[in-house]
């Protein structure tokens, strides 16, 4: 399910909602990426155990990873489209498609 929502829109309510909380003294680069391994380890432990799993759950865990890595790109001055696309391109040239397809090993072992 996709929605008209952009990342501009997206960043911009965080910024506000950070703004009236005066949270931007503890947003520091170095205290987002810890939240966002925290939170990674949060939405990991959703799937500990047993393979089956409350959506409801694992969508708001993965949220709080996603509003962390918003945050973390609009302090660094990173645009987060442009760059999962240049990585993804990065990645492309590691896997291609001809080596690649079906197969899960590193790309220095294809």
């Amino acid at each position: 399910m996709l929605s008209d929502v952009t990342s501009e829109q997206v960043t911009a309510a965080l910024r506000t909602f950070i703004a009236e909380r005066d949270w931007e003294q503890f947003h520091t680069p170095e205290n987002l990426a810890k939240s966002i391994a925290i939170e990674a380890g949060e939405l990991l432990e959703e799937f500990q155990w047993a393979p089956e799993f409350d959506a409801d759950r694992v969508r708001l865990e993965l949220a709080d990873v996603l509003t962390y890595c918003y945050e973390l790109a609009d302090r660094l001055g990173v645009d987060p489209e442009a760059a999962i696309l240049e990585k993804l391109e990065i990645t492309r040239r590691k896997y291609p498609v001809e080596v690649s397809r079906g197969r899960s090993a590193k790309y220095d072992r294809l």
